[in-house]
């Protein structure tokens, strides 16, 4: 079997694991405390929510899925597949709010499993560099950095819907950085030896990477509180995998190769997988929040 074959499977693997987690996430994140709280409050209350550790450990199995796909494919690829977690989630949901899944819903789904599938066949996703040099990582700080900031302050200053979409593409812009610095981890880790593991140890986007998971979480709980599900995750949804895979391309020199017929074709592929997302996204959401409210 080709390393792409079983870096699809792997991230379909990722996907299933990381939507039970959102799904508990979700939950936890409305129902930790009833008083307004801080960003950083919110996040220290879920270090002590039980429930929540069981969707971190979950979605931590997702992550490892995910790695290991990444040390396999390209991010193009990975990142295209893990966004049919909301395909997992959907029945997720359903089971958990007593309900059946609408049509409206299954024919979103359908849409959004086959815009993947074009994108990973005719895009034909290719990898590029594991790695990149740090004057390419500078300039996507002073390209991002103030973006992010911006969206944190204008957050601040709003509420309600507005806030939370705010927040939420903060933390999908950091969960796609978080995926292209994954591949970087990989490339280093090596257990096998010691001088492997001292080499990752002093790899620098080891501790980047710690530090906007970190990151990517504390804003992503914070998204889920600020509003209404039906603001936060489609937003995240969408944003993470645009963020990564443009990074793939820019910093990791990732390509798609559709041919020259194929273009088109691959343009209406992503906006059909953008919309359905958003569509499936605000539907998890809305199930969820009625979850919350019995």
């Amino acid at each position: 079997m080709a390393k792409a074959d079983i870096a699809a499977l792997l991230a379909l693997g990722a996907a299933f694991f990381i939507a039970i987690g959102d799904v508990i996430h979700q939950r936890s994140a409305h129902e930790v405390t009833e008083e307004p709280v801080g960003h950083f409050g919110l996040f220290t209350r879920l270090l002590r929510d039980r429930r929540w550790w069981l969707g971190s450990l979950v979605a931590a199995a997702g992550f490892a899925l995910q790695a290991a796909a990444l040390g396999l494919g390209s991010v193009l690829l990975v990142q295209a597949l893990l966004v049919t977690s909301l395909l997992f989630a959907l029945p997720i949901n359903a089971r958990l709010t007593h309900r059946r899944v609408t049509r409206w819903e299954w024919l979103w789904a359908a849409l959004l499993a086959g815009a993947v599938a074009v994108i990973v066949v005719v895009g034909n996703p290719t990898a590029g560099h594991a790695r990149a040099s740090l004057e390419t990582w500078t300039l996507v700080i002073a390209v991002l950095g103030p973006a992010l900031v911006l969206c944190v302050l204008g957050a601040q200053l709003s509420s309600g819907p507005v806030s939370a979409v705010l927040l939420a593409l903060v933390s999908g812009a950091l969960w796609g950085v978080f995926a292209v610095l994954t591949k970087g981890v990989v490339d280093r880790l090596d257990f096998g030896s010691w001088a492997g593991l001292w080499a990752l140890l002093h790899t620098p986007e080891l501790y980047v990477w710690a530090a906007v998971a970190i990151a990517g979480t504390v804003w992503q709980q914070s998204s889920f509180r600020a509003g209404a599900l039906t603001a936060s995750l489609p937003t995240m949804t969408v944003a993470e995998p645009v963020v990564a895979s443009v990074l793939g391309i820019v910093v990791l020199g990732e390509t798609l190769r559709p041919g020259d017929a194929g273009w088109l074709t691959l343009i209406v592929a992503v906006v059909a997988m953008v919309v359905a997302t958003a569509a499936l996204a605000r539907s998890e959401a809305r199930a969820t929040t009625s979850v919350v409210s019995c």
